[in-house]
């Protein structure tokens, strides 16, 4: 009898679960089918067939399907990583590669010190078949045609490389980029489909999810730190005197003057301290406001 009572409460059980499973596909067969009714317009029937596929995205298999995706074909200006960037180089690992240094055209201290701590880090690979991503040896941070640093006929350069590939997994360093005051992004040559890690990059330029915010760091920028620091403990919120700081020029025109300019209403002389100097340029004194004289001499003291 006992034996009995286990078999039913056992194929109870069974047949619980088997009309659960089955109405579950049911509901959601009729849900999705509601769903393509009233979004038919919006939707294609290889996203529907695809839906448990969180990845790729329905956009990256529409454009797989037409020969874009995977980093072909497309506007590069539309640049996504799922459509520029070929993740099959990556499955062996995130390795880095630098190009080697061009003795006609060696990189600047600044630009030195990225590839060295590319170089010294665990990324690093000496074999392009290993890599996953490709750094440049010729130097493009300054893109500035009055800079010393400006490296010419860039374009010509970087087509010659074997391993360009119209700029698919590289990635380009850039700090600075057109002459003051327009600045404008235009790096002298074409990237292809190559990330961007750039300081100050506008909105505009910027292609989220794929495009790099670099923060400007100034030449003397020590490439390593120096003594081990000797922290006891991790308070948080931190005891510190200062809370911003900042010390650079302020525009009195052209592009980034409207940001610096405003700086002065959050200088405080306490906690916050933001210092800036009208000096920019050989022009700026035709261009001068009413507080450059003292804010020169703040800087200056």
């Amino acid at each position: 009898m006992q034996a009995k009572k286990r078999y039913l409460l056992l194929f109870s059980c069974c047949a619980f679960l088997f009309f659960g499973y089955f109405g579950y596909h049911h509901f959601k067969a009729h849900r999705q089918s509601k769903w393509h009714h009233h979004l038919s317009s919006y939707s294609e029937d290889s996203d529907l067939l695809q839906d448990e596929d969180i990845s790729p995205s329905p956009r990256f298999r529409r454009l797989s399907d037409s020969g874009g995706g995977g980093g072909s074909g497309g506007d590069v200006r539309d640049c996504r990583m799922e459509t520029c960037f070929d993740f099959s180089q990556c499955e062996r690992g995130f390795r880095v590669y630098v190009y080697p240094i061009d003795d006609n055209v060696p990189p600047s201290a600044s630009y030195a010190k990225v590839l060295n701590a590319i170089r010294e880090s665990g990324y690093y690979t000496s074999d392009p078949t290993q890599a996953c991503v490709f750094v440049l040896s010729l130097d493009t941070l300054d893109r500035d045609t009055l800079s010393k640093e400006y490296v010419r006929n860039m374009q010509y350069r970087v087509q010659r490389l074997a391993l360009w590939n119209n700029g698919q997994n590289h990635i380009i360093f850039n700090l600075y980029s057109g002459t003051f005051p327009d600045y404008l992004e235009d790096l002298g040559f074409d990237l292809g489909k190559a990330i961007l890690a750039k300081s100050s990059i506008s909105i505009e330029n910027f292609r989220q999810g794929f495009d790099i915010s670099l923060p400007l760091f100034h030449k003397s920028h020590l490439e390593k730190g120096g003594e081990e620091g000797f922290l006891e403990s991790n308070k948080f919120p931190g005891n510190k005197k200062y809370l911003l700081s900042f010390k650079g020029k302020r525009y009195v025109y052209g592009i980034g003057s409207e940001t610096r300019n405003s700086l002065y209403h959050l200088h405080n002389e306490r906690d916050i301290v933001l210092l800036t100097t009208c000096k920019h340029g050989d022009s700026w004194k035709g261009y001068k406001d009413e507080r450059c004289d003292h804010d020169n001499a703040e800087y200056d003291r």
